[in-house]
């Protein structure tokens, strides 16, 4: 809202509430919360995968083991 105005907020607040009904519709599913750790876990995944892919291509060989 700080960079747009009061009225583009809620016109995209609006929008994201219309595109979450729209695709629990036509899947005909109940719809999920994600959870509040969502964005942040698929923001990691996409990190590892990153880097694994840049050490890869700099010719390094890479196993993964998660640390408790």
């Amino acid at each position: 809202m700080g960079r747009r105005g009061k009225k583009r907020a809620l016109i995209a607040v609006g929008h994201k509430i219309l595109c979450t009904v729209y695709h629990v519709i036509s899947k005909k599913e109940k719809y999920k919360e994600l959870g509040s750790t969502f964005l942040e876990e698929r923001k990691l995944k996409c990190r590892i995968k990153n880097l694994t892919k840049q050490l890869n291509e700099a010719g390094y060989e890479v196993k993964l083991k998660e640390i408790a």
